[in-house]
Parts: structure tokens; sequence; C-alpha cells
């Protein structure tokens, strides 16, 4: 499953990488009305093999919805084992990452498991291993709103699968059951902090989150968002402040609520500022 926006620059390279990958039966590509020429590519490849079909959307309703679409549209495996593996645009797999996933899930039931991210240069993703959001932490720092807040946790190579609260939704990969279970993506998140969601609520569901330390993916980050950074950055802080109210304000009094307000939007114009100015 590949959910693409201007993403020229990477989905062929990508398309090619899953067409050739071990046990892929089906891809599915859902466009989020790319105007580069990323639709072309992706009909493309459409025509020169017929497991990958595609959604051209006539708008852009959002990363979550696109997988959700593109996660229906998918047919249920014959053998019965049915996963899901959802691959940004400019995420490169290997002929054996998603097997080597596959059989490194076997034997612990519910997960959602994510390789090492690495980029071009081999330099690890922090992403990829995460801790859940620290609203107290961010409240902390609320005098310091230029400070992002810390939630990397160091690899441990001495584990082949690493236990994590959240992980990258630049490849993920869970069974289909679990996905339909804890009802897929929320659609009320356009852009960034979805990943976050997804793996509370596959904890919430008593399944693993955990990171292949032994399978590396080179991840070209950030192609779609360079174009738009103060978009992405509004919707990073959008996404945070909707997963504190989901997941943290139900059980927080009304001056925590309006602290972790101000800590997020203190900081937003100053993360775009950066964005930008990368």
């Amino acid at each position: 499953m590949v959910v693409s926006y201007r993403s020229a620059a990477t989905i062929e390279d990508c398309l090619e990488r899953l067409r050739g990958c071990d046990g892929v039966g089906a891809i599915r590509v859902v466009d989020n009305q790319s105007d580069d020429g990323t639709l072309d590519i992706v009909q493309r490849q459409a025509s020169l093999d017929p497991r990958l079909r595609f959604i051209a959307n006539p708008d852009n309703p959002g990363f979550s919805v696109g997988c959700n679409q593109g996660a229906a549209d998918l047919e249920p495996a014959a053998d019965g084992d049915d996963w899901l593996a959802f691959v940004n645009p400019d995420c490169m797999v290997e002929a054996d990452t998603l097997r080597r996933l596959h059989a490194l899930a076997q034997g612990l039931g519910d997960c959602l498991l994510s390789a090492d991210l690495v980029n071009e240069q081999g330099e690890r993703d922090a992403a990829v291993r995460r801790r859940d959001p620290d609203f107290a932490a961010m409240l902390a720092g609320i005098a310091r709103p230029w400070a992002a807040p810390k939630m990397a946790v160091a690899p441990d190579d001495a584990l082949a699968l690493q236990p994590v609260q959240a992980t990258s939704g630049a490849l993920m990969l869970m069974p289909r059951s679990l996905f339909a279970r804890i009802g897929g993506f929320d659609e009320g998140y356009r852009l960034h902090a979805e990943d976050l969601d997804l793996c509370r609520r596959v904890r919430e569901a008593g399944g693993t989150v955990a990171v292949a330390n032994g399978v590396r993916v080179v991840h070209v980050r950030g192609v779609s968002s360079r174009s738009r950074p103060f978009f992405v950055e509004w919707n990073k802080h959008r996404g945070l402040w909707r997963y504190f109210r989901k997941f943290e304000a139900p059980r927080r009094s009304a001056p925590v609520r309006a602290g972790v307000f101000a800590a997020i939007w203190l900081r937003f114009p100053i993360a775009a500022l950066r964005a930008a100015l990368r």
C-alpha cells in the first residue's frame, strides 16, 4: 500500500522495488491529486504488472484516508495469511524486506513491525523508535518553545526485534485482521501523528509494536513535504493536539489542557520557520 503526493522523484524506484519484493500479492497506490507527473509514473508501472492498481483521488484527503482506501481495495489473501504493508513512496525496500519482516512476526500474534530506516548516508531515522508524546515534558518546556520534545529511543542492536511504543508510518507491516479490528487509521489526522495514534491503539488492543533492527531500508525523507513546509508543520502540530485530546485530555485538568495547547501552538511558528529555511 502506497499513498503518493508529489512523489515523482522517488515513486518509480519505490514501485519497481515493491514489484520485485518477495511475497507481494498485490500493490495499491492511492494518489492524492499529485500535479508533478507522479500519476503518469504510477500508470506506467501499473501497465507492467497486473498486481498493481491505483486510485486517483480528485483532491487530497490526507494520508490516513489514502491508507484506508488502499487497504479496503485489496482482496483478502487466498491462503488466509493476510498482511498489510504500508510503504511510503520514498522508501526503497529490498527484495527480501517484507519476507524477513513477516518471518520475524511469526509467533508474535497481533503486531505492527517496522524496519531500521536509514537515509541515503546510512544514518538511522530517529522517528523509527519512539516513545509516546511526553506532554508533561512539553509543559515543563513551555518557556522554551523552540526546543523539540524528545521522543526518540536509542537502537538496541542486541535485539532482533526491539519493542517500542511507536514507530514511523513510513514502513509498517501488520495483519489485516488487526488493522480491521482497531478501525484502521484515524482519518481525523491529515498528515503526521497518525502513526503515533495507530501504534498506541495496537498496544491498547494487546498487540506488539517493534522494530526489526537487522532489516535495513533506505528512506529518502521529505520528498513531497519540501514544497509545502508551512502546511506540513501546521498539520504536525494539529495532529499532536488531536492525539492529546484523544488519549490524554480526558484525564487532565482544564489548566493542564490549556497549557498543552499553548505549548504546542507556541512552538508552531518557530518550527514552520525552521522548515521553510531548510
